[in-house]
């Protein structure tokens, strides 16, 4: 069944009986030295795991720098993206990229695991490191393979539904991430939070602004997803964002073809590119994207490619991050169940976008879920006020334009956005002056930007 709108489950419990924050040094690690969570202090806080029945609880591990007293005016939550991706480095992050800039000294910058998580009550599928990937499907070269990718799906499913926590699973969902970024806004005895987010941080963010429009302060959405998050459009659109981005590396790596010897054109790398794909597999057209977030990538990417590197995974990159990004993705939206639509949609997207079409339209675990959805997705938008920056990039191989742009029609007046002429995934404390400045302008000073902002190359 489709469920059309979002109905909210319970009001807010009275001020009075927020819990009360024990902030700690030192922050979790995450097994890292030196410690990306250096300088700042933690704490737990208790949420229900099931709003509608809120009796049962998980927890949450936040993180806090705090403000300078006589400059500070609110608290800023953040959120990097994934689903998955653990928050807690967020406010040192911040400080190192921005410190000089007073933003940090004007909020107390909230950083937290999400539900399912890190050092939040965690969740898991028990997944290998091959099934990790799941979310995104390999390359399909022929009808056949998505018949084997299916297989390999309902498998990864089957364990998700028969996991130590399974009976977590429904719970996973950006809906109730939302009610824990208000419960979180409660437990700090705030009327109003602002908020940054980043990619599926957008959509977190979009949907407390929808969720819980009077309490939100200023709320910025960078590298913005479409208003119906990480369905099976949005994994499509990867491959738009393919096709945006690669010619940056393209011209990047032909510029410095005496290094890499991956050709002296555009049109040669395109061309090398098609030729290692035939003989490398699926795994180099996924790496290949991964390698467009960012220009710093492009080196890493270009020695993979010249078969002198091999980009490695990263620390954070284990079994509960995966877990998590995969139950909420399947538990946030429908996904279609038969296999013909998957099939139709690999041909259709051969044609469309051959370099990694077939990829993110082929089949994923999401379409055999063990569980049905406990409440209708959320519908972003509604009336509320115009609090809300978007700041997106035009060539962004994760969350293309058309979706930044359809999400500020949802919101209406209440939505500003800028566009960036630049590439990867990220606006903000990257390499645009313009678009950092946009960012640090709304949140540090108020400044709401016009319609229709954009800013140049190399600003």
């Amino acid at each position: 069944m489709v469920l059309l709108a979002f109905l909210p489950l319970l009001a807010a419990p009275p001020a009075d009986a927020a819990p009360r924050l024990e902030w700690t040094t030192p922050c979790p690690d995450y097994g890292m030295s030196p410690s990306p969570t250096a300088g700042l202090e933690c704490a737990k806080l208790r949420v229900p795991l099931d709003y509608a029945h809120p009796e049962r609880t998980i927890e949450l591990t936040l993180s806090r720098h705090a403000g300078v007293p006589g400059k500070r005016r609110g608290v800023l939550l953040m959120n990097p993206g994934g689903p998955g991706s653990p928050g807690l480095a967020m406010p040192a992050q911040l400080l190192q990229r921005t410190g000089g800039s007073g933003l940090p000294d004007a909020y107390d910058v909230i950083g937290f695991d999400p539900r399912g998580t890190g050092y939040s009550t965690p969740v898991t599928c028990d997944l290998t490191p091959e099934q990790r990937g799941a979310v995104l499907g390999p390359y399909a070269d022929v009808p056949r393979d998505v018949v084997t990718t299916a297989a390999k799906a309902r498998v990864v499913a089957k364990q998700c539904g028969e996991a130590a926590t399974a009976d977590l699973l429904p719970h996973m969902t950006t809906a109730n991430t939302a009610r824990d970024l208000d419960r979180i806004r409660e437990a700090l005895g705030e009327k109003k939070i602002s908020y940054y987010g980043l990619s599926y941080g957008s959509y977190l963010g979009a949907a407390y602004a929808s969720m819980f429009p009077a309490r939100g302060d200023r709320i910025v959405l960078d590298s913005v997803l479409g208003p119906r998050g990480l369905d099976v459009r949005a994994n499509q659109r990867f491959a738009e964002g393919f096709d945006d981005r690669f010619p940056d590396f393209a011209a990047w790596a032909a510029a410095r073809d005496d290094a890499y010897h991956l050709g002296r054109t555009p049109a040669q790398v395109t061309a090398k590119f098609f030729e290692l794909a035939a003989a490398r597999g699926p795994e180099f057209r996924s790496d290949t994207w991964n390698g467009l977030y960012d220009d710093a990538r492009f080196p890493d990417l270009a020695a993979e490619w010249a078969g002198t590197a091999r980009v490695a995974a990263g620390p954070l990159d284990g079994d509960t991050r995966a877990s998590l990004q995969l139950q909420v993705i399947c538990n946030d939206s429908d996904w279609p169940g038969q296999l013909g639509y998957y099939r139709r949609a690999v041909e259709r997207e051969r044609v469309r976008h051959p370099m990694f079409g077939p990829a993110a339209a082929n089949v994923n675990p999401c379409a055999f879920w063990p569980v049905e959805r406990t409440e209708p997705p959320v519908r972003v938008g509604g009336p509320g006020p115009a609090n809300l920056l978007l700041v997106q990039n035009l060539r962004d191989p994760a969350t293309p334009l058309p979706g930044a742009r359809e999400t500020r029609a949802a919101f209406g007046n209440r939505a500003r956005l800028v566009t960036v002429d630049a590439g990867g995934h990220g606006v903000f404390t990257r390499e645009n002056a313009c678009g950092n400045a946009a960012v640090l302008g709304y949140l540090r000073d108020g400044v709401f930007p016009e319609v229709g902002g954009s800013c140049p190359a190399g600003r």
